[in-house]
């Protein structure tokens, strides 16, 4: 998964999709658990089409789906014999993970499960385990962690049994309770399945949620998270969406750094991706096809261009500068090469650029001190890219020879 597979599109859809607000509606607008419930009987997603779903992340370049099995409003969607509070309890009737989990696997597409760990509405849950949790308690609350954890157990054999090859598990809001159990059982039931580090002890990978990162490489397995609305994960009416600068920078950072990333996406009430949202993942995959080659070269630290804020992979003779904010002019200078580069190739639009070894005037060593080549490389279309994160390859030679040793300050490191 972190070599082969390492751009996921994350949906986020349930029984908070009826009303538009956000998947916490209960917990960020504090409405009731017998006002909420109430949607099970007119959610009725008859537009839901998994194969277009496919169809789609397919397009778009994304190599798996992790979809939201239960979130924290504890609603099931899929056909769970451990509740009644369940998609296939709906006017709706279907188990859509099943229908989404054979398409996946028709298609090539692979497939990740997400699954909360609060329940605010099994009367087990005891609500004291961990955050995201509301305050209400219903006089039908029966709080056991014991008796929750099987519950848990039940679930998570159901979806590790019967939907197919799973090739990682998302579990969300870490508890308070460790049980390697758990995770034992998953590993049982699928061989070679990765998990995550927000269940119940520590997992295979850490998942950075809408925030930045910084250095040069992951040292371990991490999948970072965000989502194309600003305010909610689940379909919300009104939404505020990210741009395409904002996506593509986070995107090309994470995965420049040896980062999987995720996307999310909310289907609407019907089951549908709303139209806005789909036009901003074509967007978005259309600029990742074109620098994925970037994405997935190995990380490698080069001191002088890392203080400039670029990262930098590489692989062979091929090296990748990601400019993630835009470009603050159509050039820049690189110090420590020491021979030319057969060309420079903007991967966003397939624009060769212009290198030359020239003195700059604005890197003067101070007064009295001679000017050093630099290897100049300009005609970039800055404006013309200014929505995105712009990935410039550069072709040598040999690179080894190419460069001062002592400007590269990292061993490349193999992920």
């Amino acid at each position: 998964m972190f070599k082969t597979k390492r751009f996921g599109m994350f949906i986020h859809w349930g029984l908070y999709a009826f009303s538009g607000l956000h998947e916490q509606e209960m917990y960020r607008y504090g409405v009731a658990s017998k006002d909420y419930e109430k949607y099970v009987n007119l959610f009725n997603p008859t537009d839901y089409n998994p194969k277009e779903w496919v169809s789609l992340a397919k397009n778009c370049g994304f190599d798996y789906i992790t979809f939201t099995t239960k979130h924290h409003d504890g609603f099931c969607m899929w056909d769970s014999k451990f509740t009644d509070y369940k998609i296939t309890n709906t006017p709706y009737g279907k188990d859509v993970l099943k229908m989404l989990s054979e398409e996946c696997e028709k298609h090539g597409i692979g497939l990740s499960l997400y699954y909360s760990v609060p329940d605010w509405h099994h009367p087990n849950y005891p609500n004291n385990i961990g955050h995201h949790e509301i305050s209400e308690r219903r006089e039908s609350d029966r709080p056991d962690e014991k008796l929750y954890i099987e519950y848990v157990r039940n679930q998570i054999t159901e979806l590790l049994t019967g939907y197919g090859k799973i090739q990682s598990f998302f579990w969300d809001i870490p508890p308070k309770t460790r049980d390697k159990s758990l995770n034992e059982l998953i590993r049982k039931l699928q061989p070679g399945i990765y998990i995550n580090n927000r269940g119940y002890d520590e997992g295979d990978f850490s998942t950075p949620e809408r925030t930045s990162a910084d250095g040069a490489v992951f040292e371990g397995l991490t999948e970072a998270c965000d989502s194309i609305g600003e305010q909610s994960w689940g379909y919300r009416k009104n939404e505020d969406y990210h741009s395409m600068l904002y996506l593509t920078s986070a995107i090309d950072r994470y995965m420049a750094m040896g980062a999987n990333y995720v996307l999310n996406v909310g289907p609407d009430e019907k089951g549908r991706i709303p139209e806005v949202s789909e036009k901003i993942l074509v967007r978005v995959g259309d600029w990742y096809k074109k620098v994925k080659e970037a994405l997935f070269a190995t990380p490698v630290k080069y001191e002088a261009i890392a203080k400039k804020g670029i990262l930098t992979t590489q692989s062979e003779n091929a090296l990748y500068l990601h400019f993630q904010g835009g470009l603050a002019s159509n050039g820049f200078c690189l110090e420590g090469f020491k021979e030319m580069p057969k060309y420079a190739l903007v991967l966003n639009n397939g624009q060769k650029l212009n290198c030359v070894f020239e003195k700059m005037p604005m890197l003067y060593g101070g007064q009295g001190t001679s000017l050093a080549d630099v290897l100049h490389i300009n005609g970039i279309d800055a404006d013309g890219l200014s929505s995105q994160a712009v990935v410039i390859k550069l072709e040598f030679e040999n690179i080894e020879s190419a460069v001062d040793t002592e400007f590269v300050s990292d061993n490349i490191r193999i992920l």
